[in-house]
């Protein structure tokens, strides 16, 4: 057993924020909650910021990620990225220009996954599906379902070029026949549904488990 717990990180938007659960906080507390349970389990910081996209994430990571280690001159040991819905948005109208578009998008994403993987261990989530109906989002900013299997192609195409462990959330999402009942009413946030639905997923994320050094039979008979 380690003398200490690894530090893991979760860097993203308001998903890893968990804006939308008014029960338990989102589906990255729901995490911290259940390994807290669990001996010797990692240690979670959640650093999501509502409307962050792949650029905001990229300007703060570093300085965030270093100042978390908590023993003297020791980093986390790893960091998980959750980000592309937000730069997936189309400006203005539904025809509009993205955020930042799939292949900045892409450029982008390898340059921080590369930077990361120098100095950690990183893990990078998918998309969630949206409710198309609700648009537009703050009265400028249009999802859509078909920009983020774009989006999340970009993902997870970079993770397979830079062998990175990657979660796939966005095509079994949308394919449920009730995936609208996981969504808050501005057609994007998760509910508290929603955040119980991305927590089951990463709660049994093998990629993650075995970085985490633990097992899901353990965790079951703790919690």
């Amino acid at each position: 057993m380690r003398k200490y717990p690894k530090k893991l990180i979760f860097f993203g938007d308001s998903g890893v924020y968990g804006w939308g659960d008014t029960e338990r906080g989102g589906w990255c507390e729901r995490l911290r909650q259940e390994w807290m349970k669990v001996p010797n389990a990692p240690v979670i910081y959640s650093l999501g910021i509502r409307g962050d996209g792949l650029e905001s994430v990229a300007k703060r990571w570093k300085q965030e990620w270093n100042c978390r280690g908590e023993l003297r001159r020791s980093f986390p040991n790893g960091l998980v990225i959750s980000v592309g819905i937000n730069d997936s948005a189309k400006v203005g109208s539904p025809k509009g220009r993205s955020q930042l578009s799939a292949e900045a998008f892409r450029f982008g994403l390898k340059q921080l996954l590369t930077e990361i993987k120098a100095e950690t261990d990183v893990m990078v989530m998918g998309i969630t599906a949206v409710d198309e109906s609700a648009m537009p989002f703050a009265e400028c900013l249009w999802y859509t379902n078909e920009a983020g299997v774009i989006y999340e192609a970009q993902i997870e195409e970079t993770c397979l070029e830079l062998d990175i462990p990657f979660l796939a959330l966005h095509k079994e999402m949308s394919s449920s026949e009730n995936y609208l009942n996981l969504l808050e009413p501005d057609g994007i946030h998760l509910n508290s549904e929603g955040h119980q639905w991305i927590f089951s997923k990463l709660s049994i994320w093998k990629a993650l488990l075995k970085w985490a050094e633990l097992d899901i039979e353990a965790i079951a008979t703790v919690t």
